[in-house]
């Protein structure tokens, strides 16, 4: 009985040690407040969409703007424009192809798939929202 008791405390151990590894690895919260987005994007107008390693960006919509970028053909993704650093409605993200760069803290994140930054002080990926591609011509960009 005793032997049991050490066998299973033994798994009991590391299964807690699992968990207490496993709640520390969670990924960093960016803090960007939720807003509702929901627009779309007329490939027809803006056609650069179309062209793996672009992106553009779109005033008014989320907390700091939206940039939605094409990384090959039919495939996009959509970001909040508000470095995770800074978190301010006044200072965007600048985007160029498949970077975005912070003109207030120079923070430079990579808009390839998760959107991490890659220099600067923020630590925390760009708030992701959805896209659908909606027929051949429009976008759907929504949370």
């Amino acid at each position: 009985m005793g032997k049991l008791f050490v066998k299973n405390g033994k798994y009991l151990f590391f299964f807690i040690l699992l968990m207490v590894t496993n709640l520390s690895c969670d990924e960093i919260d960016s803090q960007v407040p939720e807003v509702p987005v929901n627009f779309t994007i007329n490939l027809n107008i803006y056609n650069e969409l179309q062209n793996p390693g672009s992106s553009v960006y779109f005033e008014y919509v989320g907390f700091g703007g939206v940039i939605v970028s094409c990384h090959v053909v039919g495939e996009y993704y959509a970001y909040d424009a508000t470095c995770t650093h800074e978190i301010s409605q006044s200072c965007h993200l600048e985007p160029d192809g498949l970077l975005a760069a912070c003109p207030c803290c120079e923070s430079q994140y990579s808009l390839f798939y998760s959107a991490n930054p890659i220099s600067g002080p923020a630590s925390a990926p760009l708030k992701q929202y959805n896209v659908s591609v909606l027929g051949n011509s429009t976008l759907r960009v929504f949370n």
